[in-house]
């Protein structure tokens, strides 16, 4: 295809977000495109991860380290040095998202974050980056757990 195509993708640490970076990577992948990792971080002192920062430099620290991880476990699990360019941009999650994804060519996201909390007094991140972005946005959903079946499953006859 071509060289110029571009993937944005937030990542957050989150099991969706690290389903939303593998899947950007086999989209590139398939379309001979970049990916290009985005990881918004801000210092509000609301804590929503095991740790909180003392500071914005500490809280810009672990964003890069967390993006770090997820980008170097995308390169094991999938066995190739496919490149992928890695940001961390200081800003609210969905504006740092729809900027960093004004030129591409599709944005793609979670469909679940890691804050519950932030989701419920903030709204969601998925939900504001479909509003505002320019390129065409696609979120990835993180399947439910399913329950132990209970009984034997029926078997069709043939």
């Amino acid at each position: 295809m071509t060289d110029n195509y571009l993937i944005v993708v937030g990542v957050d640490g989150s099991v969706g977000s690290r389903r939303a970076l593998e899947w950007a990577a086999r989209e590139a992948a398939t379309r001979g495109g970049a990916v290009q990792a985005v990881t918004a971080w801000s210092w509000d002192g609301i804590e929503y991860g095991p740790m909180t920062a003392t500071s914005p430099d500490e809280e810009a620290q672990r964003a890069a380290e967390l993006l770090d991880r997820e980008v170097k476990a995308l390169a094991v699990q999938r066995g190739t040095a496919q490149p992928v360019a890695a940001e961390v941009i200081e800003g609210r999650p969905a504006d740092v998202l729809s900027a960093a994804a004004a030129s591409a060519d599709l944005l793609v996201l979670g469909s679940h974050g890691h804050s519950r909390v932030r989701h419920t007094v903030l709204g969601s991140v998925s939900e504001e980056c479909i509003r505002k972005a320019r390129c065409p946005v696609v979120v990835i959903p993180v399947p439910a757990e399913r329950p132990e079946p209970t009984r034997e499953p029926a078997l069709r006859g043939g």
